[in-house]
């Protein structure tokens, strides 16, 4: 096990990884392979390397070594397993200290001290949290109540718009019907009136008939009757 990361120490994932060693994140991951095949450590979640900044000192080396990639790993191994020892040590070496120590009661109520502020730190972050979460939900059923009156307002004119083009379209087929029965009416005067203009035709050449077969008649007949001819168009 590792025991040479620190609590707040920053992990990288292998995009950043690549970013930061100015490599390809495939190279990364061909990079980690190698390592680990030589015995380096990872720390992983699940199959998932999780890289911290010794692992990327491990990949710079690995990305500017003129030897084989896998002589320059063992070395890194190597290095590695000297850290992680020392590190072992280094926690044994606390633990005696801590088991050495005298319970100075100043020191206790300087840590008390410490841990009361954290705390009201703490509870103060949490009440400004719970403001700006309750600011938060306000201005989002304030957003939810905008978009409500907005789809309404929407709903609304489109309505008042569907009862116009109704009722525009009630008039223009009032108007057309209004018209067409004008026409007709129209058309049946013409028609009368074509109607008449016929039969006064018809009067004028049934006079215009008459006339010729009495001219004819008169003018068939003997010339001293020509003066009953002349007494028709006295009349």
């Amino acid at each position: 096990m590792r025991h040479d990361i620190q609590a707040n120490e920053r992990a990288f994932s292998s995009k950043e990884v690549a970013e930061e060693v100015g490599i390809a994140t495939p190279t990364v991951r061909k990079y980690g392979q190698i390592l680990e095949r030589n015995g380096y450590e990872f720390l992983k979640d699940g199959d998932r390397r999780i890289f911290v900044q010794s692992d990327i000192r491990a990949l710079i080396a690995l990305r500017d070594t003129d030897k084989p990639l896998d002589d320059t790993a063992r070395e890194i191994v190597a290095q590695q397993k000297e850290r992680l020892e020392a590190s072992d040590e280094t926690d044994i070496a606390i633990n005696d200290t801590y088991e050495n120590l005298s319970y100075d009661p100043n020191q206790v109520k300087e840590a008390l001290r410490f841990l009361v502020n954290e705390l009201a730190a703490a509870r103060e972050m949490n009440v400004q949290l719970t403001n700006d979460i309750s600011q938060l939900k306000t201005h989002v059923s304030q957003l939810q109540q905008d978009h409500h009156v907005i789809s309404s307002s929407i709903a609304n004119s489109a309505q008042r718009t569907n009862t116009k083009i109704e009722k525009l379209t009630e008039q223009q087929n009032t108007h057309y019907e209004t018209l067409l029965q004008q026409e007709k009416q129209r058309s049946e005067h013409l028609q009368k009136e074509l109607q008449n203009m016929r039969e006064e035709q018809k009067k004028e050449w049934s006079a215009q008939n008459d006339f010729n077969k009495r001219l004819e008649v008169s003018i068939q007949q003997p010339k001293e009757k020509w003066g009953w001819l002349f007494s028709l168009f006295r009349k």
